[in-house]
């Protein structure tokens, strides 16, 4: 055993001088990363900054890895040993030191992430602005989310010799590869240039709310390949990307949120249509849900079997006031029309004319 320096005397084995450096590496990289976390700490109570309260909360455990890491990593230019020790230990920090500087990377998008989030909030009545932004946030996070671990694994995979051959023996089949490869991941790659496309072009956006496959719902999430979209009762329609790009959908939300709703009654030719105008105007007056844009009462048809179509015509500020809103004119009017002209409900006729019955022998 290999003995260098002495402490009171006696010799140190070189193993425990090694032990000794290192600990003392990691002791100062905590004591390091304790010094940066309760000056995050102080600034969080001095200062009510978003991105400092952020910063504690995603960056605290990484940071708390990396610091000690990187210490360790240049301690072990202090630190006797042989090649065949030293090459596998250096190998391994280099390895660990690129995941937790991958994982910071993440994390500090996480942070912008609850800076933009807040910034732009969804919680208001015109946020046409902030699902704009959103959506572009959410797709561009998840891209560099997906490029930063591919980066990382191919830089782990590459510091390793044996990959570098496999690497280079593959590069004289890149011309079929890549065509095999093209054709194989057509429909991916068409899916992530959907995304691009939607992310800026924004016929979609977080939040909108659209008429797909026949359903009413709100777009929940738009990730590289597929959207999800929140049916009214609480199903999840799941739909390719490209869906929206392909085929035709409804958007309730893509100018503004503001809508018009629509009742249809079918009455009798009896009906005197002014109080049926001065009822719905007390109606909406009356209900909070009206944004007091649009009012109207219109004959709008008349049917082949005594019916006349009504229309009320109705404005919401968004797609769920106005759906509540119409059903409540709805009950409303029918009650009204119940109540003060229940000869003008929609009804049947019958003619009986008088017969000469004499025309008819016994």
């Amino acid at each position: 055993m290999q003995y260098i320096d002495q402490i009171f005397g006696y010799p140190i084995p070189l193993f425990f001088k090694n032990l000794i450096i290192g600990l003392v590496a990691v002791l100062l990289g905590i004591m390091i990363k304790f010094i940066i976390h309760k000056t995050f700490i102080l600034l969080s109570r001095w200062w009510d900054f978003i991105i400092i309260k952020s910063t504690i909360k995603h960056l605290r455990r990484p940071v708390a890895v990396f610091i000690p890491l990187l210490l360790l990593n240049f301690s072990l230019t202090l630190m006797e040993m042989s090649p065949s020790f030293r090459l596998p230990i250096t190998k391994a920090l280099e390895i660990a030191l690129t995941i937790t500087f991958a994982l910071i990377l993440v994390r500090l998008i996480n942070v912008l992430e609850d800076y933009f989030y807040l910034k732009y909030d969804l919680n208001k009545e015109n946020n046409l602005k902030e699902r704009k932004i959103r959506t572009q946030l959410q797709f561009v996070r998840k891209f560099i989310v997906s490029l930063i671990i591919l980066i990382t694994a191919a830089i782990i995979l590459l510091s390793f010799d044996s990959m570098r051959k496999i690497g280079a023996g593959l590069l004289t089949g890149v011309g079929i590869g890549g065509i095999i490869i093209g054709f194989a991941a057509q429909k991916s790659l068409g899916n992530l240039l959907a995304g691009f496309q939607i992310a800026f072009t924004q016929p979609i956006r977080i939040d909108d709310v659209l008429i797909v496959e026949g359903e009413w719902g709100k777009v929940e999430e738009i990730t590289l390949t597929y959207v999800v979209v929140n049916i009214w009762d609480q199903r999840r329609l799941i739909l390719p990307i490209n869906y929206f790009i392909e085929k035709p959908f409804q958007n309730w939300t893509r100018v503004s949120a503001d809508l018009l709703g629509t009742v249809f009654l079918y009455l009798d030719y009896t009906i005197p249509i002014e109080p049926l105008r001065e009822e719905l105007t007390r109606l909406l007056n009356a209900n909070v849900l009206w944004d007091k844009r649009v009012n109207v009462v219109q004959v709008t048809d008349s049917t082949k079997d005594g019916a006349i179509e009504v229309r009320f015509l109705m404005s919401a500020s968004n797609s769920s006031k106005a759906f509540d809103l119409r059903c409540y004119v709805r009950e409303a009017m029918i009650y009204f029309i119940q109540t003060n002209y229940p000869e003008s409900l929609q009804k049947k006729r019958l003619e009986f004319r008088d017969i000469d019955r004499s025309s008819f022998q016994p």
